[in-house]
């Protein structure tokens, strides 16, 4: 492309087939976007938390957040670069929290094309169904996008211990959602707009999930009505994204963020 490399569309573009350098600054501008979307929503845990992604190029290098800033302090340029262990690799004045990339680390080793993001939250509503026993059950549209996709990983502690990673991994299979018990909510995208959708669907089947409970007895699905609706919400969103799973959907709140604050970009 000759346009600018900070005029380059952050949407309907595939960032690993673009040349490295203009890749890297994409997906850096739309990781810094999808931090300040967690925070616009209200799915902050403090400073911690994860959103990761792989940097374009042969080298398995990932971008994640500065430790100690607010989701709200994240821009494109701030976000650090490390290895699969977690060790910067490109000069930054910011540390990077560890013990927080062991999770990242477990799902991005394998079936890199689909887990080229991986997103991670403690949010009110994401924790209080992970500490549920019977977990997320089919009682809303959004809900049933992940029926019969959803794994599971038991609780181990605050993810320190590197031997859990082959676990975790074990446990989310072929699927790009995962309930971490007594935790937190973990998607995985081969895009940053397909993995934030993926997140915002099953952070809002956990928020009606909540509601709904506190209101009265659930009304759940049956199977099959469950998975007949999960299978249309997945050939709407093939459909209706030419360009990509999540990409209108993250075009437009990408619009609402710089009506307040577009520092995000830079």
């Amino acid at each position: 492309m000759d346009m600018p490399i900070t005029e380059l569309p952050l949407t309907g573009i595939d960032v690993y087939a673009m040349p490295r350098e203009q890749g890297e600054w994409v997906l850096r501008r739309q990781l810094a976007a999808a931090y300040r979307l967690v925070d616009h929503f209200g799915w902050t845990e403090l400073i911690y938390g994860h959103l990761t992604a792989r940097v374009p190029g042969e080298a398995p290098h990932f971008l994640i957040n500065p430790f100690g800033l607010n989701y709200d302090e994240v821009t494109a340029s701030n976000l650090v670069k490390i290895d699969l262990d977690g060790t910067i690799v490109e000069p930054s004045p910011h540390p990077v929290n560890y013990a927080g990339f062991v999770i990242h680390s477990a799902v991005h080793m394998a079936h890199a094309s689909r887990h080229r993001v991986v997103m991670h939250t403690h949010t009110r509503a994401g924790m209080a169904v992970c500490a549920l026993k019977d977990g997320l059950k089919p009682i809303s549209m959004v809900s049933t996008a992940f029926h019969g996709k959803l794994s599971h990983h038991d609780y181990e502690g605050p993810s320190l211990d590197l031997d859990e990673r082959g676990r975790l991994l074990k446990n989310l299979g072929d699927n790009q959602a995962m309930m971490l018990r007594n935790h937190g909510l973990l998607v995985t995208g081969r895009s940053v707009p397909e993995a934030f959708l993926r997140l915002y669907r099953l952070e809002r089947a956990c928020q009606i999930q909540i509601d709904a409970a506190a209101a009265g007895a659930l009304n759940v699905m049956g199977d099959n009505l469950a998975a007949k609706s999960g299978a249309d919400m997945d050939a709407f969103s093939e459909r209706e994204s030419s360009q990509g799973i999540g990409d209108l959907e993250f075009a437009a709140l990408i619009r609402k963020l710089d009506k307040t604050d577009p520092g995000w970009r830079h």
